[in-house]
């Protein structure tokens, strides 16, 4: 079995979609999902500069937007027709769940244009940010970031924790790291996963009786816990939910190593999750999808996995 994951915020970079529109009817494909999320997404995933990309409203919809693609050009079958799990980093949840089924791509656009705009509002309220803690022991880690007032909005296993809150907060983490850790603001606008962002909360639980919801057609983790969503109603709270409390991405390794996954595909824009997985799930086959030259690379892993199926079948 396979996992396709999907990066959350961060991992957009000024033009990494350029090499996507040599693919025949990817411009066209961009074009129809901006449209619904009032965006060019083609301008953002090309020649925006990399402040542009950065503001919450514009990263949101150009990553998921960048999955679907992705998934598109790289599927000529239905995934539930596949051997694998799905799973999304905070935004990237929400690329999954349209993978998985549980949403079309047009009301994934609209989820997260609606998710998107609400967080960028909140985020205005207070200026606040993020910060990746990257080694340290783990309960050190979260200690510190106690002692500073922040929260931790991301707990991503490989020894990454991220911490969230005031600018104030995270340089006094920064000024007081734990032993053996240090410290790398990200480049989001916003203290995501914590109690700051409880306004865009609400904004999705009123666009969510819109919402056309179906179950999911292969298994889809939640970010929550990292288990499997048990209906198609439990991944959209999730979701929603998932705004304002912790990404326990550590959690979703765990359940793809008890699942028995042996390898890992990430989407557009991919690397973050591969890193991590390289460093949490040892052993696992990695395939970054940054351009379509990577297509082929993910395309072998899956023919590697159902070769080792059949031998042990």
């Amino acid at each position: 079995m396979l996992a396709i994951v999907c990066p959350g915020q961060g991992s957009q970079t000024p033009g990494f979609l350029a090499p996507w529109l040599e693919v025949p009817a990817v411009a066209e494909r961009l074009g129809a999902l901006g449209e619904v999320a009032g965006l060019d997404l083609v301008a953002h995933g090309t020649t925006s500069d990399e402040e542009t990309i950065k503001d919450t409203a514009v990263a949101q919809p150009l990553i998921v937007a960048a999955g679907i693609v992705a998934a598109e050009t790289l599927f000529d079958v239905e995934l539930s027709q596949l051997p694998i799990v799905l799973a999304g980093h905070s935004v990237g949840e929400i690329t999954a769940s349209a993978l998985a089924g549980v949403l079309s791509p047009e009301d994934a656009m609209r989820f997260v244009s609606v998710r998107a705009q609400g967080m960028a509002r909140a985020a205005a309220v207070t200026p606040t940010g993020m910060s990746a803690v990257i080694g340290g022991d783990a309960q050190e880690v979260l200690d510190a970031i106690a002692a500073a007032g922040a929260e931790p909005a991301n707990v991503n296993g490989g020894g990454q924790v991220v911490a969230a809150g005031t600018f104030e907060q995270l340089q006094a983490l920064a000024d007081n790291p734990p032993a053996k850790a240090r410290i790398v603001p990200l480049k989001v606008a916003g203290a995501f996963h914590t109690q700051h962002m409880a306004s865009a909360v609400a904004a999705l639980a009123e666009l969510r009786p819109s919402l056309a919801v179906s179950e999911p057609q292969v298994p889809l983790l939640s970010n929550y816990d990292g288990q499997e969503v048990a209906s198609g109603d439990a991944a959209v709270g999730s979701l929603i939910e998932q705004v304002s409390r912790p990404v326990r991405w550590d959690l979703c390794m765990d359940t793809l190593e008890a699942k028995g996954v042996t390898g890992v595909i990430e989407l557009a824009p991919a690397g973050t999750l591969v890193g991590l997985a390289k460093r949490g799930m040892k052993g696992v086959k990695t395939v970054a999808v940054k351009t379509p030259g990577d297509l082929d690379a993910a395309l072998a892993l899956f023919a590697a996995d159902a070769e080792r199926a059949e031998e042990n079948a």
